[in-house]
């Protein structure tokens, strides 16, 4: 990659990263349903009117807007919303990647090779010893639900690998036509305080709404499908493992989060874990056949 692609992808990580403050503090400022379901308006419209649908069915963008937009953000609003910190769920979350592999074993038959599996083991028990150390607070709750929106995630991705779309920005446009209807119907049967959070508009929520939905949804994943469209997935995948190690600092700086001892470990298991099972080799290498310099 190119200096300048380089760059492009580690900026891409951090304002990612930045989004677990940004839905921390727009938590503050809405119930959470709503607060996801105002990401999404955001990222729809308006601009399915500027993006073309073309070759992309509509079975697909109902499966993936479900899974990754009312299930995955519905849940990970939630966790923090009932405790669980924006340091630890930007690490959770990340999860996604070990459920992907789990569910392409299962649906696709794509065997997982050695080191990914080792990547699972690692992982899982980094999950043990985060759950561990918040067994005793209510947050566990909100570790679980986290969790429920990384699985939530990673069949997304399933449905967008078995839907074989060329465009990834396309897909993401049109799928963000789906969750808001679904969770503002469970914002309005399950949470209160909706129109007291709309009529009280403050420029920090309407910031945390415009960053959500413009910069780390349109614009970031803009990069990254460019990126991907230049580079081989293999070469663009492991700066995902940044969004987390960025997503941490930022939490700790700006918002005072704390991890116990246990956390840190666990976090430490899940980053290896996550590190083995993205940056596995997509083939054996070869041997190089000796030459006669």
């Amino acid at each position: 990659m190119t200096v300048l692609h380089t760059l492009l992808a580690i900026l891409a990580a951090s304002l990612w990263g930045f989004t677990f403050v940004a839905i921390k503090v727009g938590l503050g400022e809405f119930p959470p349903l709503l607060f996801a379901a105002l990401r999404f308006v955001v990222v729809a419209f308006p601009a399915v009117f500027f993006v073309p649908r073309t070759g992309i069915a509509w079975r697909w963008i109902v499966a993936v807007g479900l899974a990754m937009g009312v299930f995955q953000f519905g849940l990970l609003y939630i966790g923090m919303e009932i405790g669980m910190p924006a340091s630890l769920s930007s690490l959770v979350v990340q999860s996604q990647a070990l459920f992907t592999l789990l569910f392409s074993t299962w649906i696709l038959h794509d065997v997982p090779r050695r080191q990914q599996w080792l990547g699972l083991g690692l992982a899982i028990a980094g999950m043990g010893a985060i759950a561990l150390s918040r067994s005793g607070h209510a947050s566990i709750l909100g570790l679980l639900l986290v969790l429920g929106s990384a699985a939530a995630w990673a069949v997304g991705n399933i449905c967008i690998k078995l839907a074989k779309v060329t465009n990834g920005f396309r897909l993401l446009v049109w799928m963000a036509v789906i969750p808001p209807l679904p969770l503002l119907g469970l914002s309005g049967l399950l949470e209160s305080g909706q129109w007291l959070a709309l009529r009280s508009l403050t420029p920090l929520g309407v910031g945390t709404i415009l960053y959500t939905g413009l910069i780390s949804s349109l614009l970031c994943f803009g990069f990254w499908a460019y990126l991907v469209q230049h580079y081989s997935p293999s070469r663009v995948a492991p700066f995902s493992l940044l969004v987390p190690i960025f997503g941490m600092a930022f939490s700790v700086v700006l918002l005072g989060d704390s991890l116990s001892q246990w956390e840190l470990a666990g976090s430490l298991l899940v980053f290896v874990g996550l590190c083995c099972t993205i940056m596995t080799p997509t083939r054996a290498p070869q041997v190089a056949e000796p030459t006669s310099e």
